[in-house]
């Protein structure tokens, strides 16, 4: 059914616009899968019979206002049961269309039933540095400065900007289903003289998740579950704040499951165990992939994490420690057993300040981006962040980190900023890093960097 129907009522039009056609129309437009089309069946029927449902309706309404016409041109009065009947069809049919409206107004088509959403973040930084750097958009290392280098840079980037897809579908085994993607343009440099600002789009994180009522099953590529947290910056976006500088961040091919109990009713507790990718954060070659020494041991690494939650009123404490093991064959009968142990925790010191951090002790574990070499290393390190968030939309954190490798030096480095955010959608930061690198040459380096950052999220 297409079209418009007009009903006057005593010099006003009531406009009854059936825009469920639209939907139908839309609907058989597309080609839907054989899994799905038993469904869009289903749907379509129903959409049939509140269609016929409407018309039956508005076929009433049209011989009452007959009735009406004729009453009111003998002189008789209406019935009130009759005004009443065609006024609420009228705002049932203007609720139904606005609606209709909307859906068309925010979906996101795909090609299943999956409903996606589209969000992101534009971000700009601007920043002026002092010394030299590893990478100027995002320093990591302070390093030697070339021959008759500059002893400072000026720049500004729109590669840490990101955007994401968030996918939610139909329950499956009395389990939630769901998965997102997050990507950016930090994934490197076109060969070309627009190539500065023509940054390459990155894979940042993906995954599936299954959710029941106190268990989670997530397989895809994310932070390593055993480390769950990082500094707040929007200076560093494209890598969490302090990577390699003691926090473990590094995005992994990874399955885990986390089962939730609850102690009492402010205290929970989460055990989770999962397979990674055994990464060891060797360079790959520009296309072809080669195994790295963690892969050619041809076994998973495994991990695990125990943490614990308490709430009290507004305030929520999280603790936690975890594990993580894997083989390595760097070649020529030279095994390795890499292994990690971890703590996290975020602890809140009254209402506007709070506490967060991580902690590590490991062997060979340059894959999961603690520091400056992927070669077998006993390292130790982590980060800690003070936070003053005085109203909703101002907030201050102080942080630093460093990553020690015993036998070549340490990694370290420390920032200051101030996040304003008058809207939920709008963002401005001004911050101040530090870098100390040592080991790298025969002096130790320093840097540091102001920058300043404006974002919009939609």
């Amino acid at each position: 059914m297409k079209g418009i129907t007009i009903f006057k009522q005593g010099g006003r039009e009531a406009v009854v616009m059936l825009a469920l056609a639209r939907f139908v129309g839309a609907q058989t437009a597309s080609q839907p899968s054989a899994d799905s089309l038993a469904a869009i069946r289903e749907e379509m029927q129903q959409l049939r019979t509140t269609v016929e449902q409407l018309s039956q309706q508005l076929a009433g309404a049209q011989r009452e206002i007959q009735d009406l016409r004729t009453r009111l041109n003998s002189g008789t009065a209406a019935p009130p049961a009759t005004a009443d009947a065609v006024a609420a069809i009228a705002e049932e049919q203007e609720t139904i269309k606005a609606k209709v409206d909307d859906q068309y107004q925010t979906k996101v088509e795909s090609g299943s039933r999956y409903r996606v959403r589209l969000s992101g973040l534009i971000l700009l930084n601007v920043f002026s540095t002092a010394g030299s750097v590893d990478n100027l958009d995002l320093p990591h290392l302070a390093i030697r400065p070339a021959a008759g280098e500059s002893k400072g840079s000026f720049g500004g980037t729109m590669r840490q900007s990101l955007f994401r897809l968030d996918v939610t579908g139909p329950e499956w085994a009395g389990a939630k289903t769901s998965g997102e993607f997050n990507f950016d343009f930090f994934g490197g440099f076109p060969s070309n003289p627009e190539g500065v600002t023509a940054g390459l789009v990155r894979l940042r994180t993906a995954k599936m998740n299954l959710d029941w009522a106190n268990t989670t099953v997530t397989a895809g590529q994310d932070v390593p579950f055993f480390s769950p947290l990082s500094p707040t910056s929007l200076a560093s976006y494209a890598y969490p704040a302090l990577a390699s500088a003691g926090n473990l961040w590094v995005w992994t091919p990874q399955i885990d499951l986390e089962r939730r109990f609850t102690l009492s009713s402010t205290n929970t507790a989460t055990f989770q165990a999962g397979l990674l990718d055994p990464l060891t954060g060797e360079l790959p070659p520009e296309y072809n992939r080669i195994p790295t020494a963690g892969e050619m041991s041809r076994t998973p690494a495994i991990a695990m994490r125990l943490g614990a939650r308490h709430k009290a009123g507004e305030q929520v404490a999280n603790i936690g420690a975890g594990g993580y093991y894997s083989r390595q064959d760097w070649g020529f009968n030279h095994r390795v057993n890499a292994w990690a142990a971890t703590a996290d925790w975020e602890v809140p010191l009254g209402p506007w300040f709070s506490l967060s951090g991580e902690a590590y002790r490991g062997y060979s574990i340059g894959g999961l981006g603690v520091g400056v070499s992927p070669l077998p290393l006993a390292r130790a390190g982590g980060w800690a962040q003070w936070k003053f968030k005085p109203s909703a939309v101002l907030e201050f954190n102080t942080a630093f980190g460093e990553d020690a490798a015993f036998a070549i030096g340490r990694n370290a480095s420390g920032f200051a900023n101030v996040i304003y955010q008058p809207r939920s959608s709008l963002l401005f930061s001004l911050e101040y890093r530090r870098l100390w690198t040592s080991g790298l040459s025969l002096t130790p380096q320093t840097a540091s960097q102001v920058s300043v950052s404006s974002g919009i999220s939609f």
